[in-house]
């Protein structure tokens, strides 16, 4: 059995060779431009008021290949934008718009909630050339044309997309925890996950479980199996490995501070540590964000990145992977921006050379 497991973790090697799923799986390229690279682009966000929107601002405002035409909200309008994200005070002068023109933009970003997009698209006609990057859940199971936007998963479908479904914060971090066994095949037998996520994960809104004083020196699970990102982590498990048809079984927590995800996931697998080591350095050999460490990894070490740190251990016959990201960056609007600079040309990390949070 090791040897024919050891034969399935090379087909995770990121050569132009046949993987579990069926498709060849060519060398990925950290910077490669798909089209003629402009040389700036033309930036629109609608729901510009939320956390997502804010960083997302954040990044662009000093993208060195995009300009910001118009930042839309509802209940902003007219308000400067360090009015509403208290962050941005002497990086900019713009103003929310209550109206925008979409022929203006190369790119719009949908920030809006989930299930808002559908309605923006039967209202608003889509100019031929707009690219289109969602982050709300609406389009994650790639209808209507949209590509998921996972980088380490499909690279190359998102270089040549027009219309982007952003993953989601938790669905990235599991994910990236489970791609490289997917891709060699073997994934066999339910995984668990645990993950705690900061409370900006629940949306700018105030609520109850967001409360000062409840959160602070709290914890909590909500959601135990039910998750709505388990829709598509299944989704893309199974397409990546066709045979896989186990459950996954997540459990969200609630953590008591602001921003960032830890997921613990686990699951049999019959691989040595060193085996299972190599497994994943090849397959993220090329990711431009995603690393495995040899050590255990914390929050602080991805807090304000784009980056996922990826840690692996072996206890009686389970791999455990620890996976963390920021789930405003890596998690929201950092992989939105990547997505861009992937689908525009640009330098794949453009705009996302940022500094930790750890000392």
């Amino acid at each position: 059995m090791a040897e024919n497991t050891i034969k399935k973790r090379r087909k995770a090697v990121p050569q132009n060779i046949e993987t579990a799923s069926g498709r060849k799986t060519p060398r990925r390229k950290t910077d490669a431009p798909t089209a003629e690279r402009p040389s700036k682009i033309r930036v629109g966000i609608v729901g510009g008021a939320g956390y997502t929107a804010g960083e997302l601002i954040r990044l662009l405002v000093n993208h060195p290949y995009a300009d910001l035409s118009f930042i839309h909200s509802e209940s902003s309008a007219g308000k400067h934008l360090y009015e509403v994200h208290s962050g941005l005070l002497g990086d900019t002068e713009l103003r929310f718009c209550d109206s925008f023109d979409l022929n203006s933009v190369d790119v719009l970003f949908l920030c809006s909630a989930h299930g808002k997009s559908r309605e923006f698209w039967a209202q608003h006609e889509r100019p031929s050339r707009l690219k289109v990057i969602d982050l709300a859940q609406d389009f994650r199971d790639e209808s209507g044309g949209y590509v998921y936007g996972l980088p380490e998963m499909q690279r190359e479908k998102i270089q040549q997309s027009a219309s982007l479904a952003n993953p989601g914060c938790f669905a990235t971090a599991i994910q990236l925890a489970l791609l490289p066994m997917a891709e060699a095949g073997i994934l066999d037998g339910e995984i668990c996950v645990n993950a705690i996520t900061g409370s900006t994960g629940a949306g700018v809104r105030p609520s109850e479980t967001t409360h000062f004083s409840w959160r602070c020196d709290n914890i909590s699970a909500y959601k135990v199996f039910e998750h709505q990102h388990l829709k598509e982590i299944r989704r893309n498990l199974s397409l990546i490995q066709p045979d896989f048809s186990s459950p996954v079984n997540f459990i969200p927590m609630r953590g008591d501070f602001t921003r960032g995800i830890f997921a613990t996931v686990y699951t049999d697998c019959e691989l040595t540590l060193d085996e299972a080591s190599s497994l994943y350095r090849a397959y993220y050999s090329d990711a431009r964000f995603t690393f495995v460490s040899g050590t255990p990894v914390d929050l602080k070490q991805v807090v304000n990145t784009n980056k996922c740190l990826i840690s692996l251990e072996k206890h009686d016959g389970k791999l455990v992977v620890c996976s963390v990201i920021d789930n405003l960056l890596k998690g929201a609007s950092g992989q939105a921006v990547q997505n861009m600079n992937l689908m525009f040309g640009f330098p794949e990390d453009a705009g996302l050379r940022l500094k930790a949070s750890a000392f």
